[in-house]
């Protein structure tokens, strides 16, 4: 579910913070939104209001910034003026793990309300957690799966039980044609793919685009808790994440050299033997780009998270991992196609995440890279996970 960050905070709750069960009747009427505090409310609502039109949902957990009003706005393009909007507000305590302050996540219902209005929603389902969940924690949930278990779900156990938990109910209470969910949580995004295509849910996913700071910093309601100095530090997830695209492009540009050229370890050994140091040194060189490509993207990531540990206040890496769209495992060296780039780390007590496709990794075809004495090369590639070893398990403090 698209989170305030889908979720650190300071070690002082929000001024707007609210206790787990609030409900919204307090709330002041926004013009052009309807809220709904309650799903007997959201049926009549539905019901009254159908529309000729397809409809569309965007689910978030409150405190929405202009990434959520991307997604808004977007689901509003696709089913046009006829179509309906609704937005989802709910703190969803299946997704908070043992330790994390379910407490102090914030509530900004008012401004919440604004800002769907002006995207384009037509109603704003705002439950409290006894109004989805009366009998306490449900007794039959979503299982993840293996998918689950890993990068966030190792960092985080549970968490994706409990968010798919609540997608798949809020799927069944919105009725909608369209959900609309942001690729900064990619891992979510595959995993609600994942479970709608698994057991026949009637939804198209649609996936959209991660907004950024001019920074280059991935919005997220989480940002306000990071001071200027841990700003600047967090800043090292994007820089690396770009890092390692433009290190990429680089190593496809000498991938095209070695295609056009013809270059193999067996001709550069060539040259060497002739006495042509530079041309046996230049064949080398594109020869060798022709593979690695997934291990120089982790490593231009890593030389750029690997200094921001250095900084003050330092970046603490939970992970780094290039793995496949399809089930979030890490790529090889042989992988081709595109492949997530995904980083998760803390600055202070804020645990941030960012990812980005890069792609297509590697050539069609198998390279020479035969050692010319005819040795096979055993060569292998480094530590292929680019994490640390053991996932922080979650903080006081995090969100989901």
């Amino acid at each position: 579910m698209t989170a305030p960050h889908t979720p650190g905070a300071t070690g002082h709750a929000p001024e707007n913070a609210a206790p787990e069960n609030a409900a919204p009747e307090n709330a002041t009427p926004t013009p052009g939104v309807d809220l709904v505090p309650d799903i007997a409310g959201l049926r009549r609502t539905l019901d009254r209001r159908a529309v000729p039109g397809r409809t569309a949902v965007v689910m978030t957990m409150g405190a929405l910034h202009r990434g959520h009003a991307t997604l808004i706005r977007a689901a509003r393009d696709r089913v046009g003026p006829e179509g309906f909007v609704t937005v989802t507000v709910f703190v969803n305590p299946l997704q908070f793990g043992a330790g994390e302050d379910l407490d102090r996540y914030p509530r900004t219902l008012d401004a919440d309300l604004a800002l769907a209005a002006r995207a384009g929603a037509d109603v704003v389902f705002a439950p409290a957690a006894t109004g989805m969940y009366p009998a306490g924690r449900p007794g039959v949930t979503v299982a993840a799966g293996p998918m689950g278990e890993r990068l966030e779900g190792a960092s985080r156990p549970g968490h994706f039980d409990g968010m798919l938990t609540v997608v798949a109910k809020l799927l069944q209470l919105t009725r909608p044609d369209l959900a609309f969910f942001g690729q900064k949580d990619a891992q979510q995004l595959a995993l609600i793919r994942r479970m709608v295509h698994d057991l026949d849910f009637p939804v198209e996913i649609v996936g959209v685009e991660t907004v950024r700071e001019d920074d280059g910093l991935a919005l997220s309601s989480r940002n306000r808790y990071l001071s200027a100095a841990e700003r600047e530090t967090a800043l090292a997830l994007s820089r690396a994440l770009f890092a390692a695209r433009d290190r990429l492009a680089a190593q496809q540009a000498l991938t095209a050299r070695a295609e056009a050229a013809g270059g193999t370890l067996a001709r550069a050994a060539a040259l060497s033997a002739l006495g042509e140091a530079r041309l046996a040194a230049d064949a080398a060189a594109v020869a060798q780009a022709v593979t690695g490509c997934a291990d120089a993207v982790r490593a231009a990531a890593r030389a750029v998270l690997d200094e921001a540990g250095r900084a003050t206040p330092p970046l603490e890496l939970d992970y780094l991992a290039l793995v496949d769209p399809a089930d979030f495992t890490e790529v090889g060296a042989d992988h081709q196609g595109d492949a997530i780039l995904a980083v998760a780390a803390r600055v202070g007590t804020t645990r941030l995440i960012d990812n980005i496709t890069v792609g297509p990794l590697g050539i069609p075809g198998t390279p020479d890279t035969t050692d010319p004495t005819g040795t096979p090369d055993t060569t292998g590639p480094a530590d292929p996970t680019g994490s640390q070893d053991g996932a922080d398990s979650p903080r006081p403090g995090d969100r989901p």
